[in-house]
């Protein structure tokens, strides 16, 4: 069957993560991506932690699928012919460079507009436009930071306490989603007014898109002086003195009191935990599976409110109550009573899911160097549309390719080499 992005052109100027996956989601769903890279050298993913001599990293090959590979040095006057000649006949062009560095190429917005007025081109920025820190390098813990998560993430007290980054790339790929929405959203504008649009997401603005129940706690705790689901309510409203939203360590970020709590084999299993969410629907189910049915009825505990102040004794008998129990043991249990909660899983279990490798969350992918691997495949689902994942492509692989395509001679290809030889 054809999918539905099959016919949109894409010119790929981007590198390391954000952009790759932006252009990699696209891919999945039928897009031509067209990775332009410089001779020689690619990438710089392509080397980065190998783990195979001379074989293309696992970093280039899980943020590059499906796509083309097209080597071209833009400094030379041929080519920017050939550039001039893919910008005519694409859709978009997504890059992430420093700022200025399209202009210095000869590609400011006014040319590519001249040379394709439907031109969507999309990019991403450390900072939004006029922002003061705009030329400020960014890179994934610094959006995090920048962004608010890593203030609102951690421990606010003892000798671990401080901003923690998240291991989740919440600057890069989630910047990356979000560029890949705008991109779309342009592409369907087009299809109703002809033309073409900058579109723009910054690392910053999409770390924070994704802390706005942070900045929903920061507005209440600026009207009401406290937040009474956090941990530190009400034993150390200290930490609401300042007025600034304090980490929460392993507290729950929507209204719901929840944390980690240790299993059977923690001692020696890092990731033998479970995490579990006292809500407010299944507070009668959860005195059901501890077996404490006098909570029910008890006024200390009817309410979310009356129960804060009792939380750490809540934690602390669950806790009690799964300390025979694997994390895959107890929530088991109390799935039973649906009560929500979830074990802690680690990378290897998620690598060796069957479930995820049957949904096509996991997959295997061959490749002409490397072998098979596997790989993260499309997160987003259809009910007539199984995206399938193929291997990154190798440096150049689909130059001659690419430049068939757009008229040259295979005796113009020849002469060509030199401007892209690799």
């Amino acid at each position: 069957m054809s999918k539905p992005l099959e016919g949109i052109k894409i010119i790929d100027f981007t590198h390391v993560q954000a952009g790759p996956a932006c252009t990699q989601l696209l891919a999945w769903f039928g897009a031509d991506v067209i990775k332009v890279e410089r001779p020689g050298a690619g990438d710089v993913t392509r080397s980065q932690l190998r783990d195979i001599p001379d074989a293309d990293a696992l970093y280039f090959t899980m943020l590059n699928s499906n796509k083309r590979s097209l080597t071209l040095d833009t400094k030379t006057q041929q080519g920017k012919e050939v550039l001039e000649k893919l910008i005519r006949e694409s859709d978009v062009m997504v890059e992430n460079f420093g700022p200025g560095a399209l202009d210095r190429m000869g590609f400011t917005w006014a040319r590519i507009q001249e040379l394709n007025p439907g031109m969507i081109l999309a990019s991403v920025k450390g900072f939004s436009e006029g922002h003061h820190f705009e030329d400020l390098k960014v890179y994934e813990n610094v959006a995090q930071c920048a962004g608010g998560a890593a203030s609102t993430t951690g421990w606010w007290k003892g000798e671990n306490s401080g901003p923690t980054i998240s291991a989740a790339a919440l600057g890069d790929s989630n910047t990356g989603m979000h560029l890949a929405i705008g991109i779309l959203t342009a592409y369907v504008g087009r299809l109703k007014t002809g033309k073409g649009q900058k579109v723009a997401v910054s690392m910053q603005d999409a770390v924070l898109n994704l802390c706005r129940v942070k900045m929903r706690d920061q507005l209440r705790l600026d009207r009401v002086g406290y937040l009474e689901e956090y941990p530190q309510y009400p034993h150390e409203m200290q930490y609401f003195e300042d007025k600034v939203v304090p980490r929460g360590g392993n507290a729950g970020g929507g209204g719901q009191p929840g944390w980690i709590l240790k299993c059977k084999g923690w001692e020696t299993d890092p990731n033998a935990y479970i995490y579990f969410t006292v809500q407010g629907h299944a507070w009668d189910p959860i005195c059901d599976a501890l077996g404490r049915p006098e909570w029910k009825t008890d006024p200390a505990y009817t309410t979310a409110k009356a129960r804060q102040p009792h939380i750490d004794e809540i934690f602390a008998t669950i806790e009690d109550f799964i300390k025979d129990k694997t994390k895959f043991e107890a929530v088991d249990i109390f799935r039973k009573y649906d009560i929500p909660c979830a074990p802690v899983l680690s990378m290897k279990e998620l690598l060796h899911d069957e479930s995820l490798r049957k949904s096509g969350s996991i997959v295997e992918v061959p490749h002409k160097v490397r072998g098979s691997y596997y790989t993260i495949g499309s997160p987003i689902k259809f009910s007539d549309l199984k995206p399938e994942v193929s291997a990154s492509p190798l440096l150049g692989e689909h130059t001659d390719e690419v430049l068939a395509g757009l008229g040259y001679t295979p005796q113009q290809i020849a002469e060509l080499r030199e401007i892209r030889a690799v």
